[in-house]
């Protein structure tokens, strides 16, 4: 099963574009920082990861806060087919 759930902030975003198929589609990069336990010892957890958003989703994600924290929802996949890099494709997303 491949989801993925992440309550980070859009540090960046795209300019909201079309695929030549013509659906909608824009990128962000996100920002999390959060505290977690490993191995009974606290961690301080900071990343930034690349993300899209494509179809209906586009358009809230275009017009959604930068530096907001939301709760995102989606899965990971490749880059494109010959790359090893992921990026979370996002289906959903709501305030944290």
């Amino acid at each position: 099963m491949n989801q993925f759930q992440l309550i980070a902030t859009i540090a960046e975003r795209d300019v909201l574009r079309y695929t030549p198929a013509g659906v909608p589609i824009v990128g962000v990069i996100l920002q999390h920082s959060s505290q977690q336990e490993e191995a009974g010892v606290a961690r301080l957890v900071e990343f930034e990861m690349p993300a899209l958003g494509a179809g209906r989703i586009s358009g809230r994600l275009d017009s959604a806060e930068l530096g907001a924290a939301y709760r995102f929802e989606g899965f990971l996949a490749r880059k494109n087919r010959n790359s090893k890099a992921l990026v979370f494709h996002i289906i959903d997303f709501s305030a944290a």
